[in-house]
């Protein structure tokens, strides 16, 4: 199980649970009625629009075969897995400092600055000025924005000059 799970955690629960009813090709109504729920109970599981609680991880597992908890243990991933977004929203830099032409292309309240973090520091060093670098260097730590700058192959003079102009200043 520790295996399977560690490839899909994070994922709803329903969507694993529709993947297995489907390789083993059996209707959801089917399968409902045999573990005595009602279909749109198992519908509405398997579009993650509802989450899946003990006595029904136990029904699904006994009936098809699984490991007891392994339903469970996915919701509890995925249930992570929303907490770590809903965290992700309040962390971001000092976003006064940014000018709203450097993320001409994308609303700068909806990046994720954790994912796209190399994406980011890319960019200010590329076309950010000297109070946005600032920010981003202070943001992520000198440490991370040099070592993440360092694991890309860097083409671009502008950024390889900002490298060295800003980060000269920080030690």
């Amino acid at each position: 199980m520790n295996s399977n799970i560690s490839i899909i955690k994070g994922i709803h629960p329903g969507l694993i649970l529709e993947r297995e009813l489907k390789n083993r090709k059996l209707p959801k109504g089917t399968f409902a009625h045999s573990i005595n729920e009602f279909p749109q109970t198992i519908t509405t599981i398997t579009k993650g629009k509802r989450r899946m609680n003990p006595a029904l991880s136990l029904k699904i597992e006994q009936a098809l075969g699984l490991e007891e908890g392994y339903f469970m243990v996915l919701q509890a991933y995925c249930d992570i897995a929303q907490e770590k977004k809903k965290l992700a929203k309040n962390y971001h830099p000092n976003l006064s400092k940014f000018r709203s032409v450097v993320f001409w292309d994308t609303d700068i309240k909806l990046i994720d600055w954790e994912k796209n973090k190399l994406a980011v520091i890319y960019r200010m060093f590329e076309r950010g000025n000297e109070q946005e670098i600032q920010e981003i260097i202070r943001f992520y730590s000198k440490e991370t924005v040099l070592r993440l700058l360092r694991e890309k192959t860097i083409t671009s003079e502008i950024i390889r000059a900002n490298i060295h102009k800003y980060l000269q200043q920080y030690g």
